[in-house]
């Protein structure tokens, strides 16, 4: 069975990295139930909405599977929350999921439609060198969601994918495409509700490069 282990939440501070040096990627596990609205869960802040948040990454999940791969691979602990996610998943392969697909947990609906790109403010907070590097050429990214139905959820909730997609546009393609494997970006017109997600991140790459 699929289900979420913890929801987790965090509050801006002052942070030694990054541009803005405010973030609030220390997500915590929070205590009973929480709702999700469409620009986020419960409480949870952010602080660079330049970059972060709004409709298209209203929520963001991390598999506990993938925390348990970079475990052994640090050989350290990692608990629920250490990479920002909202959302700790368990039973579910989050690389194999496709965009667009919909989630049902708990009295929220959901909608796949984003990863998660690696930044300065994530390797400062998790503090292993080259990070973003390594975090990309690994392949596990997480995912976004859109919040389709606001609702409570809480650790235990069952996630139930009540809408398939019929493409191949993984959470793992749609990552390489943006990052490592440029030449993918046209497969990802299989899906348009990623339309609004990718055009933000190619817009963003478009700039950086620019300046």
């Amino acid at each position: 069975m699929s289900f979420v282990e913890s929801v987790n939440t965090g509050s801006t501070v002052d942070v030694p990295w990054g541009q803005l040096k405010r973030s609030a990627i220390d997500k915590r596990p929070a205590q009973g139930a929480v709702h999700v609205h469409p620009l986020g869960v419960g409480d949870d802040e952010i602080a660079d909405l330049k970059h972060h948040g709004g409709p298209d990454q209203a929520v963001y999940a991390y598999a506990r599977e993938d925390l348990d791969a970079w475990e052994r691979i640090l050989g350290r602990e990692l608990r629920a929350g250490l990479f920002g996610e909202n959302l700790t998943t368990q039973g579910i392969d989050l690389n194999a999921a496709r965009a667009g697909e919909r989630w049902r947990i708990g009295g929220t609906l959901l909608e796949l439609s984003g990863v998660r790109i690696p930044c300065s403010v994530f390797q400062g907070f998790v503090d292993e060198p080259q990070w973003v590097k390594r975090f990309t050429l690994e392949g596990r990214p997480g995912a976004y969601f859109r919040v389709l139905e606001p609702g409570a959820v809480q650790a235990g909730d069952r996630i139930e994918v009540v809408e398939h997609r019929t493409h191949d546009v993984t959470v793992d393609l749609l990552f390489r495409a943006l990052t490592t494997e440029r030449h993918l970006i046209p497969l990802l017109a299989d899906e348009p509700r990623l339309d609004s997600f990718v055009a933000r991140r190619l817009g963003a790459r478009n700039n950086n490069t620019a300046t």
